[in-house]
């Protein structure tokens, strides 16, 4: 049965808005991966009871349909095809019925009581078919009052299993759907309760081409497969699809699932509402599959996502189950971080000489296979430079030297030494009471997440700290330089073989999206980023619920005292800006006391400079001073990363300092000066990661501090800051060594009392405490 209705008559007014070329034009079969959901150009929308309905069961949950509402607006406005497959028609017309019922009978009562004292009333049970007979108008009503908001025309359509039985009736429907779509309207459908026979408990889903409508799953799929629609996205109360009934202890949720993967599933209960469940979700969506339509069964209740789940889905995020019938090539995400946190236990219970036997095997390797990882990366550098938009600073920070190798590899055997006191080292001790000692001990943190772009020699690095200090490590390299990345981290598990930890350390190769490994918060421990400011920003904005350390910019001051030495403020502002334009510890900001400024220091520090090729943008002061100045610069906060850089003008120390809190980074700042007591009180009232007194900022690194390498520099007031090495990556944790004591025994009727003595770091041989 046919029942359209349509809910705008205005509709000619809304021209049609012609698909953007990025979406798919003719329906041929399912995507394979998520990033191809973005293609979609036809979209059915099934919206479950339990999205649909209160946690009553009584009425609707209308901020939910909302927000719903307001995102299937906005993708129908950009130009796409969608469908609603919705419930809620007999919960809104029981709630609408109880009132009805409750008012008749209050009349009734009251009239023959005589008086306004009512008795408890009880409700007759609700025929389901009776409820969608009244629900259905208010039901449609709702939606037309909430569409209306966007402009967007709607129009219901009732269908039962005939209409899909019937050639001729199935005919009627495709065509009527598809003249509303034309006219860029959302069609809503929903079953026709009111006349449809109850359920068939035993009816199932029937090959390839007949599929009985006995719920909203199958109704939707077989929309879906009808109208040739790209995706079905069906939304329930519950996160997607588990491997076990969601609840349980070993429950996961599943990101990719496939036809073959069926016979793996544990179904639990269905829904608290529906006639339908977790196993006929799966079952329509494998249909609708194999028909050529993509689905995502994703939660629609959850209230920090509903407002976006439906466009994140769109979008390719991991949000939900994707069903595909392309299995990956590699490991998902998830399987390699939980091998990575197994081995990485292992990892971190060996001998500090076996973390330090395999790091210097890393070294060798290093050496060894020099010819093989210089290979690769002469196939990442041939790839960026025919591509033709790699700017010159990138090029750099990609290409490896043997050069660059020996210095990897000398930095390496610092970290081989440094892990050898790392991992369980006692940071102090106390005695809490007779026979009951306190100790804090270093531990890994556990799972990092390292993020890096164009820059392989950052995998050695940041693979030699993260097996000093115990750690599991997920690294997810730029695609430029996949080829160098790969040679390398293959060098790294053969020297984890060597003890039995391999997989430790995994590379992250899969089409994984950044912001969808941020999103792991309870499988990664601490995300470190290396590259851009733009690349740290976008982590620290998508990271949910995991620490990201690092920082987002390098603003990098040299503040040219009046009592400097001019050979010094040469050699170091040349250094600071020229050796390496491109780092983050790169000077972007000259600040010159005001009584040099008419001296002819300053006209040798703008000659050497502009021979180092360094363009100049003058700050507002520096700009009012001169007739003939530089452009002045856009903004005081720039990091240039480039041979470009800002002279501003200053009064004094403190003035510098002042200026450096308001436009600096909080990473690294210098002072040249001969006047001792004015760099010391620069030291200290700076509050930077890294302040410097007559050095280059060049300094502000891992490998100069001596620290053998670094996984980034920290501009966080917590945990870790400025260059950070093997100490950053170590936590702590407190071991108790007790003799039966209880609580009890320290309070005013026990026998014992606290002492809280200080002990001496190193700890007495085992089984041996000291004599109290």
């Amino acid at each position: 049965m046919l029942l359209p209705r349509l809910t705008h008559l205005d509709y000619q007014r809304h021209a049609w808005r012609p698909l953007t070329r990025a979406l798919t034009q003719a329906h041929v079969s399912s995507f394979a991966h998520r990033r191809e959901l973005r293609r979609a150009k036809r979209i059915v929308v099934k919206l479950g009871s339990a999205v649909v309905t209160r946690g009553d069961e009584c009425g609707l949950a209308l901020g939910r349909l909302a927000s719903i509402v307001e995102q299937v607006a906005m993708l129908q406005n950009q130009g796409r095809e969608m469908m609603i497959v919705t419930s809620g028609a007999v919960a809104f017309g029981k709630q609408r019925l109880r009132h009805e019922i409750l008012l008749s009978q209050s009349v009734r009562q009251a009239l023959h009581s005589g008086h306004n004292q009512l008795k408890d009333m009880s409700l007759p049970v609700l025929e389901a078919r009776a409820c969608a007979a009244a629900g259905q108008s208010g039901l449609m009503a709702l939606y037309e009052a909430m569409f209306t908001q966007y402009t967007t025309c709607t129009a219901q359509v009732l269908v039962t299993n005939l209409d899909f039985h019937d050639d001729q009736k199935r005919r009627n429907l495709n065509s009527t759907l598809q003249e509303l779509l034309r006219m860029n309207i959302v069609p809503i459908i929903n079953t026709n309760d009111a006349v449809v026979p109850p359920p068939e408990p035993n009816s199932d889903l029937q090959g390839v081409s007949v599929i009985s409508i006995k719920d909203n799953d199958s109704l939707a799929a077989r929309l879906a497969v009808e109208m040739k629609a790209d995706l079905l996205i069906a939304l329930s109360d519950v996160e997607g699809l588990y491997n076990s009934p969601p609840g349980t202890d070993d429950a996961k949720l599943i990101d990719i699932f496939y036809p073959g993967d069926q016979q793996s599933i544990i179904y639990g209960t269905k829904s608290r509402v529906g006639i339908g469940g977790m196993e006929a979700k799966v079952k329509a969506a494998l249909w609708a599959l194999q028909g050529g339509t993509s689905v995502v069964i994703a939660n629609g209740t959850h209230p920090k996502v509903t407002g976006h789940v439906i466009t994140d889905i769109v979008e390719g995020k991991k949000v939900g189950t994707f069903f595909s019938e392309i299995q990956p090539a590699g490991p998902t995400v998830e399987h390699q971080t939980e091998v990575a946190r197994t081995s990485g236990r292992t990892l971190a219970s060996l001998q500090p000489h076996q973390r330090s036997e395999i790091i210097c095997r890393l070294a060798e390797l290093l050496i060894e296979k020099s010819e093989e990882i210089l290979t690769a990366n002469k196939m990442d550098m041939d790839l960026a430079v025919n591509a033709g938009h790699s700017p010159p600073a990138m090029l750099k920070r990609l290409s490896l030297s043997p050069a660059k190798l020996t210095d990897l590899a000398v930095g390496l055997r610092q970290i081989a030494v440094a892990a050898q006191d790392s991992v369980g080292r006692v940071l102090c001790r106390t005695r809490v009471a007779h026979n009951l000692e306190l100790e804090q001990v270093t531990v890994p943190i556990g799972v990092l997440l390292v993020i890096f772009e164009a820059r392989p020699d950052c995998l050695p690095q940041v693979s030699a700290l993260a097996i000093a200090s115990g750690n599991a490590l997920l690294l997810k390299g730029g695609k430029e330089a996949a080829n160098t990345n790969q040679i390398l981290h293959q060098l790294t598990q053969q020297a984890l073989s060597m003890h039995g930890v391999r997989e430790a350390v995994q590379l992250v190769s899969t089409r994984e999206d950044v912001e969808d490994l941020c999103r792991l918060d309870k499988m990664i421990d601490l995300i470190i980023p290396r590259g851009s400011s733009q690349l740290v920003r976008s982590i620290q904005r998508a990271a949910k619920g995991i620490p990201v350390l690092g920082h987002s910019e390098g603003i990098c001051h040299v503040y040219v005292d009046g009592e400097a030495s001019v050979e010094k403020v040469i050699k170091i502002v040349r250094d600071s800006k020229c050796d390496y334009p491109a780092a983050c510890n790169a000077m972007e900001s000259l600040l010159i006391h005001r009584d040099i400024l008419r001296t002819p220091l300053f006209d040798q520090i703008v000659d050497m400079l502009r021979t180092e090729r360094v363009k100049i943008h003058a700050g507002p002061r520096l700009a009012s001073y001169l007739t003939f100045s530089p452009s002045e610069a856009k903004s005081l906060r720039t990091e240039y990363g480039d041979l470009e850089c800002c002279i501003e003008v200053v009064d004094s120390m403190q003035e510098a300092v002042d200026h450096i809190h308001k436009y600096g980074s909080s990473h690294t700042d210098v002072i040249i000066t001969e006047n001792e007591d004015t760099a010391e009180q620069f030291l200290q009232l700076l509050d930077s990661a890294c302040v410097f007194w007559n050095a280059s900022s060049r300094f502000a690194d891992g490998y100069r501090f001596g620290l053998g390498a670094e996984v980034g520099v920290s501009t966080a007031r917590i945990h870790a800051r400025g260059p950070v090495g093997l100490e950053g990556l170590l936590t702590t944790k407190w071991l108790l060594r007790g003799d039966g004591h209880t609580a009890a025994d320290f309070s005013e009727q026990g026998s014992m009392e606290y002492l809280h003595e200080k002990l001496p770091v190193a700890r007495p041989p085992a089984g041996q405490r000291e004599s109290n």
